[in-house]
């Protein structure tokens, strides 16, 4: 069926036709990071681990776009779209991953644990659910000190596994707080699908254990995760507590670096890369007459180039010194 966008299908209102083709930039800016992250690894030039999230860049731009500057989020292992999708300059994010002190935690961080709080993003997290518990911190003070943010908690497929999802999950709950728990469904947690793991069809009937919606989203259909997100973002501002979306999608390389993908066929990355959210964003965008071909590959490009750019940022950054070693590392 192919995807129109009208008023019945786009709710959210605070999207402008112009915030609808930038997104389309923005989610080949995602997906250009991590390509060339990708190619800076397997030469060398960047060291420790990374996690790449070519084909979900729908969940992170879908969701952040409906987000004040005050709401919040926190990341995962695999969270560079997470945030640029909240505001993160790509210069600063490359600067981070090659050591630089122009980076976002001046070269300390790295590739998981890149933070910018000025823009609400609390976080990447090293720890598979280390985010859950954090959102939930966030969205309690909300509550309690009375302000107006909402938090969003992204997470994968294999964080529903944990105790720390239920935990965080089941107090969100029962406290009825502003929280949006986002799992990016890739099919797999690490080397294990997802099949193997759950002993359910969809992820989000779990929201029924605590009593909250549950929503099943194509994580490759932007329209549908903003749609969906809409909905919670209002139910969450209204006090009326958390809700649960899964955004099914998947992740094109491995799981890290080092992954060689042993462990599922070329005929199911064949079939998933049929599903390219950026193309069927770009069709979208043309049938409903808000931009041409021309228009999109001049987006597309301008993404490449700020890249290209961010990479020169980082290369011509400054090094740390020894004397740089023990600051900023004890709050």
């Amino acid at each position: 069926m192919k995807l129109k966008l009208t008023e019945e299908k786009l709710l959210a209102p605070k999207i402008s036709n112009e915030k609808l083709v930038g997104l389309y930039k923005q989610m080949w800016l995602i997906r250009y990071f991590d390509e060339k992250v990708d190619e800076f690894f397997a030469k060398g030039m960047i060291h420790g681990t990374t996690h790449l999230a070519v084909g979900q860049e729908a969940s992170a731009s879908g969701v952040c776009a409906l987000l004040d500057i005050d709401d919040k989020i926190t990341s995962t292992h695999r969270g560079h779209g997470h945030c640029i999708a909240k505001g993160a300059t790509a210069d600063k994010m490359m600067a981070e991953l090659f050591g630089r002190t122009t980076g976002y935690c001046k070269g300390k961080g790295g590739s998981m644990h890149i933070a910018d709080v000025d823009m609400g993003n609390l976080g990447a997290n090293g720890i598979v659910a280390g985010g859950i518990p954090l959102a939930v911190g966030s969205a309690l003070t909300a509550k309690m000190k009375n302000l107006n943010y909402v938090t969003v908690c992204f997470f994968g497929d294999g964080a529903t596994n944990e105790g720390s999802f239920h935990e965080a999950v089941n107090l969100a709950s029962i406290w009825d707080l502003p929280a949006i728990f986002v799992c990016e469904n890739n099919q797999y947690g690490m080397s294990g699908s997802v099949k193997e793991m759950i002993n359910v069809d969809d992820i989000a009937t779990r929201a029924k254990a605590y009593g909250i919606p549950g929503v099943v989203a194509d994580g490759n259909d932007i329209i549908e995760i903003m749609n969906v997100t809409d909905d919670a973002i209002k139910r969450a501002r209204r006090g009326d507590g958390p809700t649960l979306i899964e955004a099914k999608t998947y992740r094109w390389k491995g799981h890290s670096k080092s992954d060689a993908k042993k462990y599922r066929t070329r005929e199911e990355e064949k079939e998933w890369r049929a599903k390219d959210p950026i193309k069927r964003y770009k069709q979208v965008l043309i049938d409903a007459g808000l931009f041409t071909e021309e228009t999109a590959e001049e987006l597309r490009l301008a993404a490449k180039k700020e890249i290209e750019d961010a990479v020169e940022f980082s290369e011509e950054s400054p090094m740390p010194t020894l004397d740089d070693l023990l600051t900023d590392v004890y709050a």
